[in-house]
């Protein structure tokens, strides 16, 4: 059983310039990300710029990612299925099988409204991926929307899930998740993990705080705030049993740091509180590898 890799998330438009850092401090995998449009970036030229600064490392690109609302077309938003596309298309030359970002919805219409313009949109870009050999996953972030109303994704509630599943059954089709998004609902990740896994294809590493004390005074719609985004290590998830959770139940995945988010451990203190996380999250996993001494116990190899 190989060991799960640990990375960190990188945009799309710095890859290059950040990459080489990171190996340096001992990350393994790389989550590359787009906002709403891969742009004017070259994809079949980033890829082999990209894999040439892997080189031996060992390490690996886990995703691509565009985060937009596939689902208007509009504004902003125009690119983002043909960036989709594009990200389909060239993701083995990153020597990556995942692509994934937000699903998208109607603006400001109830979850269950965007269903078929999710069926529809996403039905013929798991069709393209499943000919190239790719699998499709959506993040589990609100992005501040609610069930009633939002602009961004529907895949932030796990009876969204059932409704997303329900319409596209595919096989490649599946979530991109991470314990802190859930936190902030209120619903505790670990019982949910044990019951998705099977369905989520990649882990980011973003974890929360959640103030009880504060909630059980002010409740959760007072000025006060009552959960922050946290650095893994930092916040109130057991990574050990994240990464437990997820070997049992055959993930080949990896969990990639998602910086940047952290109240406390940012600005001056970011690269060394992604670098604590990776170095906490390895040992969750079990340590760095060490091979057993080939020698005869019993009736096998310890």
């Amino acid at each position: 059983m190989k060991q799960l890799p640990i990375g960190a998330l990188i945009k799309g438009v710095y890859a290059e310039e950040v990459i080489p850092y990171y190996l340096q401090h001992g990350f393994e995998s790389f989550g590359i990300t787009y906002w709403q449009t891969t742009g004017a970036i070259d994809l079949k030229e980033q890829a082999k710029r990209v894999r040439e600064m892997l080189g031996d490392s060992g390490a690996t690109i886990s995703s691509l990612t565009v985060f937009g609302n596939p689902l208007t077309g509009t504004g902003d938003n125009a690119d983002t299925v043909a960036s989709w596309e594009r990200a389909i298309d060239h993701a083995h030359l990153f020597g990556a099988d995942l692509v994934s970002g937000f699903t998208g919805r109607l603006t400001d219409e109830p979850i269950p409204a965007s269903l078929a313009k999710f069926g529809e949109v996403f039905g013929e870009l798991a069709r393209r991926a499943e000919d190239r050999g790719v699998r499709l996953a959506f993040e589990n972030c609100d992005m501040h929307g609610t069930w009633e109303k939002g602009d961004w994704n529907i895949a932030h509630n796990p009876t969204a899930w059932e409704m997303m599943f329900n319409t596209l059954p595919n096989d490649n089709v599946g979530l991109q998740w991470e314990p802190c998004h859930q936190m902030v609902s209120l619903i505790d990740p670990i019982p949910q993990l044990r019951k998705w896994a099977g369905k989520i294809f990649h882990v980011h590493g973003k974890d929360a705080t959640i103030a009880w004390d504060v909630i059980r005074e002010h409740g959760i719609h007072g000025p006060h705030p009552f959960v922050w985004h946290r650095t893994p290590g930092f916040g109130d998830t057991n990574w050990t049993d994240v990464v437990t959770i997820l070997m049992q139940s055959g993930y080949e995945g990896s969990i990639d740091i998602e910086g940047r988010h952290d109240p406390v451990f940012r600005d001056e203190l970011e690269m060394s509180a992604q670098v604590s996380a990776l170095n906490y999250l390895k040992r969750c996993r079990g340590g760095e590898y060490v091979p057993n001494p080939q020698i005869q116990y019993g009736n096998g190899k310890l």
